[in-house]
């Protein structure tokens, strides 16, 4: 994967990280995990709009859509005591906020590893971005198709 085939914000975020040792890696993680995006109000008060992200261990929950221009928004919760899966979480929140669908479906299912984070964190953790990643595109794939 080079940066030519992922979108800007992506590409910028995992030079980021790669240009860092393996310590340093942990510490801009945790420095996302500080910069999630709050929930809009839509969502807080109706959570059963979120879907849980069975492959995290501690509890995700995520909700993507769709704009009136057809540009894409993630949404994420999860929790302060969670710093490395709430840093995962921002990484994709941010990372796909505004782009198009079609962006987001081309966006490498092995990004999560491509961060250099396998050092730093478990595998397990990797996997849970793995995870919300490919249950944002389902839940875009499902939007496009409603």
């Amino acid at each position: 994967m080079d940066a030519t085939t992922l979108p800007a914000a992506l590409a910028e975020t995992r030079e980021d990280f790669l240009a860092l040792g393996v310590k340093d890696r942990l510490t801009l993680l945790l420095d996302f995990s500080n910069e999630l995006p709050e929930l809009p109000e839509r969502y807080r008060d109706h959570p059963d709009l979120l879907e849980r992200v069975e492959e995290c261990q501690s509890p995700v929950y995520i909700f993507v859509e769709l704009d009136d221009a057809g540009r894409v928004h993630m949404h994420a919760t999860a929790p302060a005591e969670a710093p490395t899966t709430r840093g995962f979480a921002s990484i994709l929140a941010q990372g796909l906020d505004g782009l198009t669908p079609d962006e987001v479906m081309a966006i490498p299912s092995d990004y999560p590893q491509s961060l250099g984070l396998n050092e730093a964190v478990s595998p397990l953790r990797v996997r849970g971005m793995s995870g919300m990643l490919a249950r944002a595109k389902r839940q875009l794939s499902a939007r496009l198709a409603a």
